[in-house]
């Protein structure tokens, strides 16, 4: 016997799968390129993205405010699963070869294996599951791209806490306590940025789906 979940699924088979990047490049520019270059360039205008938002940070330890988020969740809503993936995956990449691309300048595996390696791990992980409901339609309405945002930085804690408690060697509610609890309100603040933006998106490429 098979349970189906049909409020996942919000689209009709037909716009499964499309993302609100499918609509950023120019028709006539869209026409001149193919369509794997046209999926490479979102992928490191993504990446590029990521980069920016590290220069927003104010220092804290052993997790700093920043960006990131916010542009983790633009990331996984616009791209959708694979190309939010590999954008997030070039970031970390980069980032661990030696490119300063992280959180004050950071660089390097040492900085990828420290206390805030599971955030970035988490980016990845939060990219690819924003990505995968905004292809399931969760961003083209208010309240679905609230869940679809909320979903994806529960994703970014539950990777990064347990983490920074491993490296730090505390226990996991004192981890909870400095490297979630200090940041709730700032990426409350994110998340309804983020939410909102993907309605308006889609109402201004004229794209309005069915009631959810």
């Amino acid at each position: 016997m098979t349970i189906a979940l049909p409020r996942m699924q919000r689209l009709p088979q037909a716009e499964r799968g499309i993302t609100i990047a499918d609509f950023l490049v120019p028709i006539r520019i869209g026409e001149r390129i193919s369509s794997r270059a046209r999926h490479i360039a979102l992928v490191l205008l993504g990446t590029l993205l990521v980069v920016l938002s590290t220069q927003l940070v104010i220092p804290t330890s052993p997790v700093p405010f920043t960006g990131q988020t916010l542009a983790v969740l633009l990331v996984g809503g616009a791209l959708g699963f694979r190309r939010a993936v590999l954008s997030l995956a070039l970031y970390l990449a980069i980032g661990a070869v030696g490119l300063p691309v992280f959180s004050r300048g950071g660089h390097g595996m040492e900085f990828v294996l420290g206390a805030t390696g599971g955030y970035l791990v988490g980016f990845v992980a939060a990219a690819a599951v924003v990505g995968r409901l905004a292809e399931m339609g969760w961003d083209r309405h208010l309240l679905g791209s609230i869940g679809a945002m909320l979903v994806g930085n529960v994703v970014i804690y539950a990777c990064g806490a347990p983490w920074l408690a491993v490296v730090t060697q505390r226990s996991l509610a004192d981890a909870i306590a400095v490297g979630v609890a200090p940041f709730l309100l700032w990426d409350a603040v994110k998340i309804m940025v983020a939410a909102g933006i993907f309605p308006v998106a889609w109402w201004v490429v004229g794209r309005r789906p069915g009631e959810r």
